[in-house]
């Protein structure tokens, strides 16, 4: 891999830089927030209209048809500038790859330029109160009737669903069938007869999170996503797309490292953070060659496979460790609700989700050793 970054690369980089430092918003309520999400949505409209809201897209769906490395390096600068928490994430960078690969023509015209212009606003379904990590376990179903779908079951910890306008997850097709098979990956509209929503409440007082209800809730044909009965193909697209590369870009744990870095020095410096500041710049800095790497790779026709696992445990320790340690250094500082401190402890226990999310950590070691070690069940 050259390391070296080229002249346009650079240009481009540059490019990034001038417009969010001119343009980006800062003091946004929080986006889990009814106020703080539609002020997030008119900055992701902005960026759309800008030409920054998915880079690396064909121009036709509304992108810039920039390289997976520019798309990492307008990453690297979105997160440097202190640029708002993308609230469109589960649509462009998850729901998006999926379409890419697996949806029609039809599907990408009608869903993808709505999705980048925050006009359509998606939510991820796939934990049920008895599938979470397990996720062949899912017990909701689809039910064929004329036309399409009638999908019946619950769906919950589904992050930001309270504002969104539909979802996507997998359902059980074929009621014959148990754990990876018969499943089907299915967009569903969040609002209409059958749909119902309820909050989760949250140890921050955040109010996004729902538990959605679906009962004989309908879902054209047309909606669902690769073949009836092969969706956890495509729901495995999904979560590698979630654990290797688009969620969570390096970018986002540089500028972490940095403003922990900041932190250290304005606290004086001390000498038994010293080790572990280094460590933590050095792994968020490791992260990002990785993840060049895997970017390089899928450029050449790779694909991201069972590393994602890997990748996945990695960055979400990072961010745990570097937020542990931001508070150690706070120190009774770190509970201040205002402030330009303030963002660690709200920051710190989204950290503690990193774990869980994407599929438990426990349960991707599991696959490593299987299909990264090669080691036996």
């Amino acid at each position: 891999m050259n390391l070296e970054f080229t002249s346009s690369q650079q240009a481009f980089r540059a490019e990034c830089r001038e417009w969010l430092d001119a343009n980006s918003p800062h003091g946004l309520a929080s986006g889990d927030t009814r106020e703080g999400f539609f002020q997030h949505v008119e900055w992701e409209k902005q960026l759309y209209a800008s030409g920054w809201a998915a880079v690396s897209w064909p121009k036709a769906y509304g992108g810039r048809e920039s390289s997976l490395v520019e798309w990492l390096i307008f990453e690297e600068e979105y997160y440097a500038s202190g640029a708002p928490a993308r609230v469109i994430q589960n649509g462009i960078f998850l729901l998006a790859p999926t379409l890419f690969e697996f949806g029609t023509e039809e599907q990408k015209e009608r869903i993808l330029r709505p999705m980048a212009a925050a006009e359509v606003l998606w939510a991820q379904a796939w934990s049920e109160p008895n599938a979470g990590s397990d996720l062949a376990s899912v017990g909701s179903t689809a039910r064929k009737v004329e036309g399409g779908w009638r999908v019946t079951g619950q769906k919950t910890w589904c992050t930001r669903g309270m504002f969104c306008d539909a979802l996507y997850g997998l359902f059980r097709t074929d009621p014959e069938t148990t754990r990876h098979r018969g499943l089907s990956y299915m967009m569903v509209p969040m609002v209409g007869e059958g749909v119902c929503r309820r909050g989760v409440e949250r140890l921050d007082g955040d109010e996004s999170f729902a538990e959605v209800f679906l009962e004989d809730a309908f879902v054209p044909d047309h909606d669902v996503i690769g073949n009836v009965n092969e969706g956890w193909k495509v729901a495995m697209a999904t979560t590698s797309s979630e654990r290797g590369l688009s969620l969570r870009s390096p970018g986002r744990f540089m500028a972490t490292a940095t403003r922990l870095m900041d932190l250290w020095k304005r606290s004086g410096r001390p000498a038994r953070h010293r080790e572990s500041i280094v460590d933590c710049w050095s792994r968020a800095e490791a992260y990002r060659y990785y993840v060049y790497r895997t970017a390089t790779r899928m450029m050449s026709g790779g694909a991201i496979g069972a590393d994602s696992s890997l990748n996945k445990i990695f960055w979400s320790q990072l961010d745990l460790k570097m937020h542990e340690i931001a508070l150690d250094l706070l120190g009774p500082e770190a509970h201040l609700e205002d402030g330009p401190d303030a963002r660690w402890l709200k920051d710190y226990q989204f950290a503690l989700a990193g774990p869980i999310y994407a599929g438990t950590n426990e349960i991707q070691r599991n696959i490593v050793a299987r299909r990264v070690l090669g080691m036996p069940r």
